[in-house]
């Protein structure tokens, strides 16, 4: 197994951060079985305020390339992408259209 953080900010509006909350709680299931198939095991997103973090644990085989070319040839995430682009936002320093971004690990702790 591998787990990754990501972090995306949404438009700071109010309205755009609750419609970005409400539509996650019924999500289409093609969707979901999209995100099975690409290899992912678990996936959270938590918020605090506009700035969201997702905890996405893979298989062993999980790879964000291969994840992104059974995304770019699903039509259905295609406009799942595109639906929720429109309350998301570029976080500092990225390039225009960037959503996500992989936050590195720096500190971990496991108790014995």
């Amino acid at each position: 197994m591998q787990t990754f953080v990501l972090i995306c900010d949404l438009k700071d509006e109010p309205e755009a951060i609750q419609a970005y909350v409400e539509c996650h709680k019924s999500i289409d299931p093609a969707i979901l079985e999209s995100i099975r198939i690409a290899g992912v095991l678990q996936m959270s997103i938590y918020r605090w305020r506009n700035r969201l973090s997702m905890i996405l644990v893979g298989d062993d085989d999980f790879s964000f390339e291969k994840k992104a070319k059974l995304d770019s040839a699903n039509p259905k995430v295609q406009e799942w992408e595109s639906f929720l682009g429109q309350y998301q936002t570029n976080l500092p320093g990225t390039p225009p259209n960037w959503r996500w971004a992989l936050m590195e690990k720096i500190f971990e702790f496991k108790a014995e």
